[in-house]
């Protein structure tokens, strides 16, 4: 049973993140050749307070 674990930044929209479920188990079952059913996704959604990059907070960031 393939499981995915995905962290990802929090606030993007639900159907952004059903989405790429489905397209993540659709990959997955696609080229590891097992069943929809038996993948697991599982989405941690990290606040910009506590991600980082480059020892900068994310929500000090300026884009």
């Amino acid at each position: 049973m393939p499981i995915i674990n995905l962290q990802i930044l929090e606030g993007r929209p639900e159907s952004k993140v059903k989405s790429l479920i489905s397209a993540l188990t659709d990959a997955t079952s696609e080229h590891l050749e097992v069943p929809k059913e038996r993948v697991r996704v599982i989405v941690q959604e990290i606040p910009q307070s506590r991600w980082a990059v480059g020892g900068e907070i994310m929500q000090d960031r300026k884009n």
